[in-house]
């Protein structure tokens, strides 16, 4: 055996050591991602789940709090982008007059991709029940952000068929 032997054999296995270690600790940083996705999709599924409820009982203040308070906050729809919470309010409020026009909102075919810790997109289908005005319904795409460790709506895209 030559002198270097050893020395060769302590500088691989302190090399396997060392992988091995990044090897957990690249496992546990993805566990750890997998978790905080995971509550973050539970929390944005919540926002949504709060507004369906304020919108089936009628009120449109109350919806409207899963929105960004900001005048950066987006909507766009039929009629082109409306920037702004509170013109984003007053819209809803002239489209939306009273309960019968605004009807049951249901929510369906929800996909929450997280893009970051504090940014997610949304994509699934709405479905306004109205048995005086007639049924509408069609798709969103919704960027969420996490604002003061809060999920909100900052760009609201919606169409309808």
């Amino acid at each position: 055996m030559t002198r270097l032997q050893p020395l060769f054999e302590k500088i691989l296995l302190s090399g396997l050591s060392l992988g091995l270690a990044g090897c957990a600790t690249a496992f546990q940083s993805a566990r750890a991602a997998q978790a905080s996705d995971a509550a973050a999709t539970a929390a944005i599924r919540q926002v949504l789940t709060t507004q369906t409820a304020a919108w089936n009982r009628g009120d449109i203040p109350g919806f409207m709090e899963g929105y960004w308070k900001s005048d950066s906050l987006v909507f766009l729809g039929r009629k082109g982008p409306t920037y702004g919470w509170q013109q984003t309010l007053d819209n809803y409020k002239k489209s939306y007059p009273d309960a019968a026009a605004m009807g049951q909102l249901d929510f369906s075919g929800l996909r929450v991709t997280v893009l970051n810790p504090d940014a997610a997109q949304v994509i699934g289908r709405w479905h306004l029940a109205r048995p005086v005005a007639g049924d509408v319904q069609g798709h969103f795409l919704l960027v969420m952000r996490r604002v003061d460790g809060k999920w909100v709506v900052a760009a609201d895209h919606t169409n309808s068929q």
